[in-house]
C-alpha cells in the first residue's frame, strides 16, 4: 500500500491565532510521521496557500519553520480551500499511485476538511492524523475527530513496516 501525508497550510500567515505550544506539538507529530514515511518510499506533500499572496508578503506565507522539508518531498500551491480544487493535486495522487492519503495541517474546519471531502470525493481513501491537525478555535478538533477517519502514528508505524 502507497501511502501520501498531505501537510496542509502550515503557515505563518494562517497560524497567527494558534498558540506556538500548540503548533509545536503538531508540527512534532507531523514530522514524526513525514520521516517515518519518507523512510519507507512513501509520499509527503506540502499544501500552500498562496491566495491574496503579494510578493511583499511572500516571507509570511512560507511553510514555518517547525515543519522539516526534504528534497524528495513534493509542494501544490493552491488557491482555494479544497487543495484539490484547480491544482494538480489529484494529477499527483494518481502518478504517484497513492492507495491512502493522511491529512494534517491547518485548519481543521477549513482547508483539512475541505480537502478530506474532496479526497474522499474523488474516490480515495482518507484519514485525518491524529494530533496533526490545527484549529484557531479549541472546539473544533474534537469535533472533527468525532465526525471523521483517523489515524494515529502507532498504527502507521504497524502499516508501513
Amino acid at each position: 500500500m502507497k501511502i501520501g501525508l498531505l501537510i496542509i497550510d502550515l503557515q505563518e500567515v494562517h497560524l497567527g491565532k494558534v498558540e506556538q505550544k500548540v503548533i509545536d506539538q503538531a508540527c512534532e507529530f507531523v514530522n514524526y510521521v513525514s520521516e517515518l514515511l519518507r523512510s519507507k518510499d512513501h509520499t509527503v506533500i506540502h499544501i500552500q496557500d498562496i491566495e491574496g499572496m503579494q510578493p511583499s508578503d511572500e516571507e509570511k506565507f512560507k511553510i514555518i519553520p517547525g515543519i522539516e522539508i526534504k528534497e524528495t518531498d513534493l509542494r501544490v500551491t493552491k488557491e482555494y480551500s479544497n487543495a484539490f480544487w484547480k491544482t494538480d493535486l489529484e494529477q499527483i495522487v494518481l502518478e504517484q499511485g497513492i492507495d491512502l492519503l493522511i491529512l494534517s495541517g491547518y485548519a481543521a474546519e477549513h482547508c483539512v476538511l475541505f480537502t478530506y471531502n474532496g479526497a474522499m470525493e474523488r474516490g480515495f481513501k482518507a484519514v485525518l492524523l491524529q494530533d496533526g491537525i490545527l484549529s484557531s478555535k479549541s472546539d473544533v478538533i474534537p469535533a472533527t475527530y468525532r465526525d471523521r477517519k483517523l489515524i494515529s502514528y502507532p498504527v502507521i508505524e504497524a502499516l508501513v513496516q
